[in-house]
């Protein structure tokens, strides 16, 4: 399955992307300054966070992706099943 982002959907997985990109660059730098443990963990769960949330917004359009090209007889001869079962491991491996 290829990764078609578009427009908005694309634009808002690379906001979430940079966001935690900076958020771990802030993380590396208040490790480095020795700041508070709570700080710097407060901030590494925000990143982890960023990162989640672009993952699911990813997965969410490969299922978009998925359910169009059933309905649409798009499936390469891959069965509905192997299609689930795929989107499925992909889904888990962010839980």
């Amino acid at each position: 399955m290829d990764l078609e982002l578009e427009g908005a959907d694309l634009k808002a997985v690379l906001n979430r992307l940079r966001r935690a990109q900076g958020q771990i660059s802030g993380v590396i730098r208040m490790i480095e300054e020795g700041r508070d443990c709570e700080e710097v963990v407060t901030q590494l769960a925000a990143a982890s966070r960023a990162l989640d949330r672009a993952g699911f917004a990813i997965i969410a359009t490969g299922l978009q992706k998925c359910v169009a090209d059933i309905e649409s007889g798009r499936t390469n001869g891959e069965d509905a099943a192997r299609m689930r079962a795929r989107m499925e491991k992909l889904f888990l491996s962010l839980a």
